[in-house]
């Protein structure tokens, strides 16, 4: 039941700052509003009015986080973005997965999981960040790329699809 009440609340924030035009002050409002239901938000959280958030009593966040335009989180399990990260515009990140069963997906269970996103990094344009994936801390996942493992050298650049090391930064 609480899952069901908190979805109603995100959709209540995102419907009520929907007209709000996108500046510092009123994304900081959402954010603010976002995070009152979250397992951590830190300050200066700003969110853009057409994000769309889903699953936010699983979210960590730190501080001077900056989400984009038509960015889509949702899923079930955790998320832990650290402190001064960007996400660009049209980002999905996905926290679960489906599974098949009786050879369906639609009536699978759902696997939870972890997504990781270090501090100070920069999650470029149109990515997409599946289960199980970790951006190092002052790392760029560049755009269009697809995140689906874990990589611990920070300080560099990934991209591809699916994205791999392209170089120190």
């Amino acid at each position: 039941m609480k899952h069901k009440l908190i979805l109603i609340y995100a959709w209540l924030i995102r419907t009520c700052f929907f007209f709000v035009p996108d500046f510092p002050f009123t994304m900081r409002v959402r954010g603010f509003f976002y995070g009152l239901v979250m397992k951590k938000c830190g300050k200066d959280f700003q969110v853009t009015n057409n994000a769309l958030l889903k699953g936010v009593q699983n979210f960590e966040i730190g501080s001077n986080v900056f989400i984009g335009n038509n960015t889509v989180i949702m899923g079930s399990g955790n998320l832990i973005i650290e402190d001064e990260v960007m996400i660009a515009p049209g980002t999905v990140i996905v926290i679960g997965n489906h599974t098949s069963s009786n050879k369906s997906f639609r009536y699978g269970k759902i696997n939870k999981g972890e997504v990781k996103i270090g501090k100070g990094s920069w999650v470029g344009g149109n990515c997409t960040i599946a289960i199980g994936a970790e951006l190092p801390s002052n790392s760029i996942l560049g755009a269009n790329s697809f995140l689906n493992k874990k990589f611990s050298e920070p300080d560099s650049l990934y991209a591809g699809v699916p994205s791999k090391f392209i170089k120190k930064i």
